[in-house]
């Protein structure tokens, strides 16, 4: 047998165990709780790396079907937009501009530092936006995206190299950003600011409410609306030629939903939301690190790793010097910090699953939770666009010579 597809309820089978085993190594190993690695991480890697063993010691080569984990994933911003009242968002206002301007100088930075990089391995700098923003900050789509138009463009491989480095920026992105949050919060004695006002009489209700079919079928029923609504308006966008992921518009039909619901004073339970899209984002992280083909990156593994280690000495100085003073030294500013690792590394669900890590450990942090969805919904994925282009523009990475010409 060559190969051997694990399709629908197996892959979700798999990510639970994937999930559990995690769980499992995280406690057990007081290094990784102590650092707030993500469980979907520690699992996630482990199976990837089983997965590339049974290959090569002759067993068949194991392919998942995701097309799940797209479902998922819009249900876990969902969720975001369920729980993003506009008395939330009206409070994080002036901090999600500061992060955006914050996030637009990173990506210059991030790509400056990929082009060197290239330049110093002595490659076409053009790969170097391929070790920064395009795969990084942008993921897999933007790298394989942009990757068949560098390629047309006479950069053979850069689709490869683009995959190569979203993937192992995914992993780096859910490695590093909860031990640097940890010791923002540790070396800053930091705690979370007092919620309690802040916190409705709704909301204290359904801490205490029993479990419902009710509750559990309006849930479900409000989730199932969203994401239908979403993808109506989606198509339309994209029948007047304006392209935004359907995550994004599942997340503003989220918004409106609960804003009108506060409006005619019929709160939804946010907390029953908020656990929906845990799981949501943890299944998705799961899948998305399981899948990994480890065997196709394991050539080039030696440059990604320098390449790597690099870049994540870059968005390390960045958070630490930069976001965590400009977003006001506080607790919030340290979870934020570790979201922004894992949006400048991987993705924004990896950036999520970091600060879920924190504050799990140490306590809530709305503006975090707030600001790092919305800056990954609204703003990277079209500050990189722009970053990539001016880059693309310059006179240096125009003049050089394409590989074999």
């Amino acid at each position: 047998m060559d190969s051997l597809q694990v399709t629908g309820a197996d892959v979700i089978i798999v990510a639970i165990i994937v999930l559990w085993v995690g769980n499992l190594i995280t406690q057990a190993v007081p290094l990784l709780s102590k650092y707030s690695i993500p469980i979907a991480v520690t699992g996630g890697l482990l199976c990837s790396i089983f997965v590339v063993m049974i290959s090569a010691f002759g067993g068949p080569k194991i392919v998942f079907d995701m097309a799940i984990r797209d479902t998922l994933l819009m249900v876990f911003f969902t969720t975001i937009g369920v729980s993003a009242k506009f008395s939330r968002l009206a409070a994080g206002g002036k901090a999600l501009g500061i992060m955006a301007v914050c996030a637009g100088v990173f990506l210059l930075v991030q790509d400056f530092t990929g082009v060197l990089l290239a330049k110093a391995f002595g490659a076409h700098p053009g790969y170097g936006l391929f070790a920064g923003s395009v795969s990084l900050a942008g993921g897999h789509g933007t790298a394989i995206a942009w990757g068949k138009e560098a390629e047309a463009a006479g950069l053979p491989g850069a689709d490869l190299a683009g995959i190569a480095f979203a993937t192992f920026g995914l992993v780096a992105g859910g490695i590093i950003g909860g031990p640097i949050s940890e010791w923002l919060i540790k070396r800053n004695n930091l705690a979370p600011a007092e919620e309690g006002a802040e916190t409705s009489a709704a909301e204290e209700t359904e801490e205490s409410e029993a479990y419902s079919l009710e509750t559990a079928l309006g849930v479900m029923l409000i989730l199932a609306v969203c994401l239908s609504l979403g993808e109506v308006v989606n198509r339309w966008l994209f029948s007047n030629d304006i392209k935004l992921p359907g995550f994004l518009t599942a997340m503003m039909v989220g918004i409106l939903v609960t804003n009108l619901a506060d409006r005619f004073r019929r709160p939804l339970p946010v907390k029953k939301f908020d656990r929906v899209g845990e799981i949501s984002l943890q299944l998705f992280l799961a899948m998305s690190l399981m899948s990994m083909d480890l065997a196709s990156l394991a050539s080039s593994f030696g440059i990604i790793f320098i390449v790597l280690m690099m870049q994540i000495v870059v968005i390390t100085l960045f958070a630490v010097l930069i976001i965590f003073r400009v977003m006001g030294s506080d607790y919030d500013a340290a979870v934020i910090v570790g979201g922004f690792c894992g949006l400048g590394m991987g993705a924004t669900p990896v950036a999520i699953a970091n600060m879920s890590a924190v504050t799990r450990k140490y306590g809530p942090s709305f503006k975090a939770f707030l600001v790092i969805p919305l800056v990954g919904a609204f703003f990277i994925d079209l500050l990189n666009a722009l970053v990539i282009k001016f880059f693309i523009g310059l006179p240096f990475l125009q003049d050089a010579p394409l590989p074999g010409g």
